[in-house]
Order: structure tokens, then sequence, then C-alpha cells
């Protein structure tokens, strides 16, 4: 079962990696912004194909490897998910070598022709495009927190009942195989992490939701239906994971206040049902995003021969190694990714860190002092 999950969890991340330059904006090209009408430039075709051609490479020897290893040399269930689980990381950590080299061609590329010398930029404001988003509201994300503070209610009237010894670490087979002295904070432990996880999840969504909606001018259509379906889809994809993450942890705790409650073998398979769902709800979302105004679209790009050439506003200044997102004049919290699917920070804007960061080094802190 293990060898399964992780052979698709490494496949999926291969898969999700090779495609990456196919469903990002058709403007954006390894983190580098290029005008709408050299979005098939062949060389910019050349490198997107060389890419996925070099990661599929990879992939490959990090897949067939892992599966004669554990052929040839059966590994115990520890090492099986350590090595497992390292093989995804050297994937998207060569990806990233590639992307780099590739960032770097296509920078040195659209100086040499200097494809915005003769485009007007310009920004686009969409005054319907509010009324036509779909997020969900941010305070879904409070519904879950109701079984967080139940849990919290339910550990501290059977904290005297609890064993001296508390579980902090279960094992493939579903068996604790790290223990800590019983105390309130171990005990309350799980609860208060998901409290912290749930309020991150709503401040992500809220200022998501406040974000600009960047339609590209060299094709508004397209563009803006990609920013109305990043935004919807994205949304949903935040609330089934704060739903999953409560159930996990719910799972978990009320497997720590009442022995066996759950079979080891639903020890197991909850966990890798929770894995399954992430990666499936992944692809949808990958799908229903990048396959607009993309390459993946299917279309021919906009011919605007004979009329004055427009673009958005190059931004690529504030994009450092077009991964991260830098501009104080930018309001929002969140923007659009320029590699992959989803929203990442504009590190120029300090509520971000109080939003993402912080309940994170909240969590670390929480796990270091148990």
């Amino acid at each position: 079962m293990e060898f399964a999950i992780l052979i698709m969890t490494i496949l999926f991340v291969s898969l999700f990696q090779i495609g990456v330059p196919f469903f990002v904006k058709r403007t954006v090209v390894f983190g580098v912004t290029i005008p709408y009408e050299q979005a098939r430039h062949p060389k910019v075709m050349h490198y997107k194909k060389l890419y996925a051609m070099l990661t599929t490479i990879v992939a490959f020897v990090a897949i067939v490897g892992f599966f004669i290893w554990n052929q040839a040399n059966p590994l115990d269930e520890t090492k099986l998910v350590l090595i497992g689980s390292i093989a995804p990381f050297v994937i998207l950590l060569t990806g990233l070598a590639f992307y780099f080299y590739f960032h770097y061609k296509i920078t040195k590329l659209k100086k040499a022709k200097k494809w915005f010398g003769e485009v007007k930029q310009v920004r686009v404001a969409d005054l319907t495009a509010r009324a036509k988003d779909e997020m969900l509201s941010s305070f879904f994300h409070f519904i879950p927190t109701v079984i967080a503070v139940t849990l919290i209610i339910l550990s501290v009237n059977l904290f005297d009942q609890l064993p001296n010894q508390i579980p902090t670490h279960w094992g493939p087979d579903g068996m604790p195989d790290a223990f800590t002295d019983k105390s309130w904070l171990s005990v309350l432990n799980l609860p208060i992490m998901l409290i912290v996880l749930q309020v991150m999840f709503f401040g992500i969504n809220f200022f998501t939701k406040r974000s600009g909606i960047k339609i590209n001018a060299g094709n508004m259509k397209s563009s803006k239906l990609r920013q109305l379906r990043l935004r919807k889809y994205t949304s949903w994809f935040l609330f089934v994971t704060n739903i999953l993450m409560t159930l996990l942890f719910a799972f978990l705790q009320l497997n720590l206040l009442y022995e066996n409650l759950f079979s080891h073998a639903l020890l197991v398979v909850f966990p890798v049902g929770f894995t399954v769902i992430m990666l499936v709800g992944a692809l949808v979302l990958a799908v229903k995003v990048g396959s607009v105004d993309s390459d993946l679209e299917g279309k021919l790009v906009v011919d605007q021969s004979g009329k004055t050439k427009t673009e958005s506003i190059d931004e690529d200044r504030y994009w450092k190694g077009g991964l991260v997102y830098f501009n104080p004049n930018d309001p929002s919290v969140f923007v659009e990714k320029r590699f992959g699917i989803g929203w990442t920070l504009n590190f120029a804007n300090p509520i971000g860190y109080f939003v993402l960061i912080l309940p994170i080094v909240l969590i670390f802190v929480f796990s270091f002092l148990i």
C-alpha cells in the first residue's frame, strides 16, 4: 500500500512539473513577461519542450530507480517512506534548476529581440469582473473551528484519564512510534495547531479575495476568464483542504483520547485517503485554471496586425528570479504565481507575513515545545 501511494505521489509531482510551462499564462514564460504575439515564438516553444523533455528524463530515472531499488532490496516501511519522500523533492529541485536556466535564456532572448520596444503598455481595469467573482466567503473557513473547539473541550475533560505517555508520531503501519510526557500542551497540541491552520486558511482566502484582478491587455477575454477561474477554484481547493485537515486532526486526536478506537488498518488508510484526495484536487485545479489563456487552451494567439499593439505593464522588475514578488506599489497581499498554479505572497506587503509565515512559525514552536 505504502509503495503504491509513494509511486503515485512521485508520478503526480513528475507530471505536474513536466506540464508547468504549458498551463501557466501564455505571456509569462519561465517567470519572464513576453508580449502576447510572441507566445508561440519558435525559441519560446523550443525552450518549453526542452524543459519538459529534461524533466521527463529525470522523473523517469527517479521512478524506475525507486522501483528497482525496492524490488532488489526490499525496504522496511520506515526506510521506504523516507526514500519515497525524498524522490519528489529531487524532481522538484531538478525542475527548479532547469527553470532558472530557461529563465535566463528567455530573459536574454527578450532583451535581444526588444519585444516591448514598440508595444504600448497599459493597465486594464474591468469594473464588471468583481461582480462575476465566485470565490467562497472567507467565513466558510470558520465552520470547521467548531470541531477544533469541541476537541479541546473533550481533551480537557478526559485529561486525567489519559496515560502518562502521549503519542506524538505514528509510523507507516499506523502504530505510534514516538511518545512524550503527558502535559496540557502535549494533549492539546493537535487541536491548537488545527485552530492556527484554520485562522491561516481564513486569512489567505480573505486577502486573496481582496487582491487585484489583473487582466492582460493582449487578450482580455481569456485572461479575465483565467483570473475568475483561478480565484473560484483555489478558494474551493483551500476550503476542501481545511475540511480534510480538520478531519485528519480530529481522527488523530480521537485516537489519542480513546485508545483502540480505530483499527490499525484505518490508521493507515485514513492518511492515505487524505493524500489521494489532495492530489486529485490539485490535478482538478491545474486543469480547470491551466486550460485557459495557456498553451492548453488550443486557440491561436490573437492577431493584432494593423492595430495599435497593446500589452499589460511589464512587471519583471518586481519579480526576483521570476518566483519572488516584491512590489510595494501593489496593495495585493497575494498574486498569481508565475510558475505553477495558485498564489504567492507579495513580499513587500507585511500583512502577508502575519497571514502565512507567522502561523507556520507558531506550529513549529508548538512542535518543539512538546
